[in-house]
């Protein structure tokens, strides 16, 4: 979850290095810290807290040279310090290295390097890689990385770099990297983002590969030494997508730029009534789908099964992917196993995929990041186009999500020769306008927000298909308010929950028409007789504000396109009532975009 940035070239590696910590900040900001070579020296600066306190040190005039990495952290073992900052060096600081994931074995490593006299100095499993490097260096550093990673247990992104040696070496297993290509100089980086005004040529390194990387040229190798074939790809996202443009936090803009978002997904997936996906699935074959995916994309993946259940008429089964391993999971044949993950990079989901293909399952990825890890482990890929989301909170990639589940389960429909409703074909068609209609009435529900950013708690209630979007919706506010809130299927509330309703603890409704509406007035009523509070997001207005003062109005749309809508005023209430309590939004306590460790 930590953010690696690496430069070598003709330039001045400081600014590159604070520049692209900046851009990866959201991946980790418990502390920060970087080291140049210069002279046949290492430099190193190291603190505490953020990149904007980091830049006003004094000490950074001091740091300087052509070749350098850089992290931000997010802290595993070892407490946010200066101490356990990255990067760490051997006893001689000869070596310096970052890394990002972790080593399940280091206790063990660490013991036997402190008996052979290693100054281990830090809390962090990060530290033991170096002076392993340490102990196996005799002027060779590829060999002295191989043996060390030979030896390592569990994950790791790392990017090494020596005081005599004009290269950086960069190993993967199950942490990303890639490579930037420049003219006369080179980068490496966690996410591309770091790395994009300079360069729009990458290569991701696979799993249980390694890169020298040199000024003018770079070479990999698996880790059994054998070279590898280099893949250069194209980024096609440009700077403005990943800067605020006037926005006062990268959440606010991503949730306003979901028409775009989503007209972007839609463009060629839809032809002639038919939907169009090239996946390598023969959908008459598939007898039954797992889908398995963490915190946002697993409310994705709960909306998901409503939807090929519904069209498709596949049984669906919903997994957490941090237990799915764990619990000897049942695969048969026919089983279809859908990881779902924005960055392509979510560890328990890579495991759980892992984990199916092991079984003999086929798997389908829906992800965001083109090369990233879960996109070359599956199967078929379903690629949401959602573009850079900075946000720790996801917005626009659930959106995203969800509208490429709906894709999916039509398109099983299809492969099965059920029939489809045309009118919802041209809903979908209709999606971005009716998402920018939801959106224009985010003065109202900032008023909203006003009046109940104080509230001790929050309830958010839905029936069927809406029921993941209320628990979506308690999730957001959590993640970024800090307020407590919980999502219940309505009828669930009287079951326990209602306890605790009164002036303070307000309900918010997502009660769109459908077959249960009527059900979810009943539960209204019940809050009203208590004396809650209630906010209704609904389709239907003229019906519903005798019960409420609050009501948000949406567009009109069938129930199978309402997730989506709904989506945006409780992504909305979120964001104004974090922004008045003044939380750090983009970067919520505790919290990191891309969890790359289990």
């Amino acid at each position: 979850m930590c953010g690696i940035i690496g430069y070598i070239g003709k330039k001045e590696a400081q600014p590159i290095l604070i520049k692209g910590l900046e851009r990866l900040e959201y991946r980790g900001y418990d502390s920060l810290g970087i080291c140049l070579q210069k002279n046949n020296k290492l430099h190193i600066l190291k603190k505490k807290g953020r990149v904007e306190d980091f830049k006003r040190l004094p000490l950074l005039a001091n740091i300087q040279g052509n070749l350098g990495i850089g992290h931000t952290r997010w802290a595993t073992h070892g407490v946010p310090s200066q101490l356990n900052a990255h990067p760490h060096t051997d006893c001689h600081q000869n070596i310096a290295i970052v890394h990002n994931g972790i080593i399940e074995n280091y206790q063990l490593l660490k013991n036997v390097l402190i008996k052979e006299g290693h100054k281990i100095v830090s809390q962090t499993d990060s530290e033991i890689i170096v002076h392993l490097i340490e102990k196996f260096y005799h002027g060779d550093l590829e060999e002295a990385v191989l043996k060390t990673v030979n030896l390592l247990e569990g994950t790791f992104g790392l990017a090494i770099m020596h005081k005599d040696k004009n290269n950086i070496i960069a190993v993967r297993r199950g942490s990303p990297l890639a490579i930037g290509i420049g003219r006369g100089e080179m980068f490496l980086a966690s996410d591309v983002s770091a790395m994009l005004e300079h360069t729009r040529q990458v290569v991701y390194l696979k799993d249980n590969q390694m890169a020298v990387i040199r000024r003018n040229s770079f070479q990999i190798k698996n880790l059994d030494g054998q070279k590898a074939e280099k893949e250069i790809k194209m980024i096609k996202w440009n700077l403005d997508q990943i800067e605020k443009s006037g926005y006062k936090h990268f959440m606010e803009k991503e949730i306003f730029e979901q028409p775009e978002t989503i007209k972007d997904l839609l463009r060629g997936k839809i032809k002639n009534n038919t939907i169009k996906l090239s996946l390598n699935i023969e959908p008459e074959r598939i007898k039954r789908i797992i889908i398995t995916a963490c915190g946002t994309s697993w409310h994705a993946a709960l909306v998901g099964k409503y939807f090929i259940e519904h069209f498709a008429r596949i049984p669906v089964v919903v997994d957490y992917a941090s237990e799915f391993r764990y619990r000897n999971p049942i695969i048969n044949e026919g089983d279809l196993v859908v990881g779902i993950s924005q960055s392509g990079e979510t560890a328990d989901t890579l495991e759980a995929i892992r984990e199916a293909k092991k079984k003999g399952a086929a798997t389908l990825g829906i992800i965001n990041v083109v090369g990233s890890t879960i996109s070359q482990a599956v199967d078929s890929g379903i690629f949401i186009h959602a573009g850079p989301e900075i946000g720790v909170a996801s917005t626009k990639a659930f959106t995203a999500q969800l509208t490429s589940l709906l894709l999916f389960a039509l398109y099983l429909a299809q492969g099965n020769n059920l029939k489809i409703e045309k009118a919802l074909i041209l809903e979908l068609k209709q999606l971005p306008n009716q998402i920018k209609e939801s959106l224009a009435n985010h003065k109202e529900i900032k008023a909203l927000a006003k009046q109940f950013y104080k509230s001790k708690g929050f309830f958010f209630l839905a029936r069927g298909v809406n029921t993941p979007i209320a628990l979506e919706g308690a999730l957001k506010l959590k993640e970024i308010s800090y307020i407590p809130a919980e999502g219940y299927p309505a009828g669930e509330m009287k079951h326990g929950p209602i306890a605790l309703i009164d002036k303070d603890f307000p309900t918010l409704f997502l009660a769109p028409r459908s077959a249960t509406l009527n059900k979810i007035i009943s539960n209204m009523q019940e809050i009203k007789a208590r004396k809650g509070e209630t906010i209704i997001v609904t389709n239907d207005p003229k019906r519903l504000k005798r019960l409420s003062h609050s009501v948000v109005e949406v567009p009109l749309t069938s129930e199978w396109i309402s997730p989506i809508i709904n989506t945006m005023p409780v992504q909305l209430l979120a964001y104004y009532i974090a922004d008045l309590k003044g939380c750090n939004i983009d970067k919520p306590r505790n919290l990191a975009k891309s969890v790359t460790v289990e």
